[in-house]
């Protein structure tokens, strides 16, 4: 009989699990991280179908090398340092480079402070406030203009925002991942979330002004 886990259970559970080529607790790791893993694969290589390869090639380098791990580290990031491995390899392969133009801005820069300011970087008019999650509505309606606002952000602030504020990578665990510096992970995840409380805002104001004629 197949059993079923929790993604987030203990780490030495699911790596004995792995060990023991348990069908169910490999079934529920796939399912649950390889969306995220074939994103962070496409960053490193030129196309969908290289990124599904080091995916699947990923996998199986997990199973292969299961009994190495030790826990040094959490079991989703042991894994998903094989698996940008793999895909650096192949994309150093493939020559292909990400281009400067995926760090350039998503927010109007009239919306921050200048350098001559006293606080340089901060909002000159801070957003509206979002409404208290009242009831399930307001709650669905907020996350789905998060959602919306994240999927609208360039490819390399999508990724790093997923990664830190979705799934709670850490800084230095998405600089490992994606090859970035610290100074470029802050950059890119300052404006990431600068565009999606951005985005958010103006939704809710619209929203306040409909509700006022």
């Amino acid at each position: 009989m197949r059993r079923c886990y929790e993604v987030r259970v203990d780490d030495a559970a699911l790596a004995d699990a792995l060990r023991a080529r348990d069908e169910g607790a490999f079934r529920t790791l796939v399912d649950a991280w390889t969306p995220l893993m074939t994103r962070v694969a496409r960053s490193h290589v030129s196309t969908d179908a290289s990124a599904d390869e080091v995916v699947q090639d990923a996998w199986l380098a997990v199973l292969k090398g299961i009994d190495r791990f030790e826990g040094r580290s959490s079991l989703r990031t042991w894994t998903f340092r094989i698996l940008t491995n793999i895909a650096r390899t192949r994309g150093v392969r493939e020559k292909r480079s990400v281009p400067l133009s995926s760090l350039g801005p998503t927010v109007e820069p009239d919306r921050f402070r200048g350098p001559e300011d006293q606080y340089p970087g901060g909002w000159k008019v801070f957003p509206v406030d979002w409404p208290s999650p009242e009831d399930a509505a307001v709650e669905a309606e907020r996350t789905q203009a998060v959602t919306r606002a994240i999927q609208a952000l360039p490819e390399r602030q999508q990724l790093v925002i997923t990664l830190r504020d979705v799934h709670g990578f850490s800084g230095e665990e998405v600089c490992e991942l994606l090859e970035l510096t610290q100074a470029n992970q802050r950059v890119l995840l300052h404006r990431a979330r600068a565009a999606v409380r951005a985005a958010v805002a103006d939704a809710y104001e619209e929203r306040a002004e409909v509700g006022t004629r």
